[in-house]
C-alpha cells in the first residue's frame, strides 16, 4: 500500500471521464488499498481514483458507521428527498460551497473480486456518494455551488451564529 498524491483543482484529469474497471485482478486491489490508505491520511470522508490520477471507476467513500466502502463501477440507481449542506473536497483544500444533494441514495456497485451489490445511504453519506460518483464523471462540487467560502470565512460565520 502507498500514499498517493491527490490531485488539486486544475489539474486536467479531475475533468475527465473515467474509464470503467474491467479487470478485476491484483492491481486493481492495490488502487483500492491505496486509495483506502491515502484517505485516511487525509481525514476525509470520500475519495475517487481520478483524484490521484487514475482514470476508472473507483471510489472509496466513509459511511455513517465509519466503515470505507470499496465502490467499483458505482451508479445511482434511487435516490429521495433533498437536503443542502456545506461541502468540500480534497482536491479543493481550504475552500467550502453548499450544494443541494439527495437526502437517500441507493447506489449499485462492484466489489473488488467484480461481484454486484447494492449499498444505500443517507445525509452525509448520501452527499459523499453523489460527489465522489461526480469525480468519475469529471466533476467537481464547485460547478454547483453559487459561492466558496474559506476556512477564515466560515470560522467567522460559525462565531456570529454563537453571538
Amino acid at each position: 500500500m502507498a500514499i498517493r498524491t491527490i490531485l488539486t483543482e486544475g489539474d486536467p484529469a479531475l475533468n475527465k471521464v473515467c474509464h470503467p474497471v474491467t479487470k478485476f485482478d491484483d492491481k486493481l486491489a492495490d488502487l483500492l488499498d491505496d486509495l483506502k490508505e491515502t484517505l485516511a491520511k487525509a481525514n476525509g470522508l470520500g475519495l475517487a481514483a481520478p483524484q490521484v490520477g487514475i482514470l476508472r471507476r473507483a471510489v472509496i467513500v466513509v459511511d455513517d458507521n465509519g466503515e470505507m466502502l470499496e465502490l467499483v463501477n458505482p451508479e445511482i440507481i434511487d435516490q429521495k428527498g433533498e437536503q443542502d449542506g456545506l461541502e468540500g473536497c480534497l482536491s479543493v483544500p481550504g475552500k467550502w460551497g453548499y450544494v443541494k444533494r439527495p437526502e437517500w441514495v441507493k447506489v449499485k456497485a462492484q466489489d473488488r473480486s467484480g461481484n454486484w451489490f447494492e449499498v444505500d445511504g443517507k445525509d452525509v453519506t448520501a452527499r459523499c456518494f453523489c460527489h465522489e460518483l461526480g469525480h468519475l464523471d469529471g466533476h467537481l462540487y464547485v460547478e454547483l455551488t453559487d459561492r466558496l467560502y474559506t476556512n477564515e470565512e466560515l470560522d467567522a460565520m460559525a462565531q456570529e451564529d454563537e453571538e
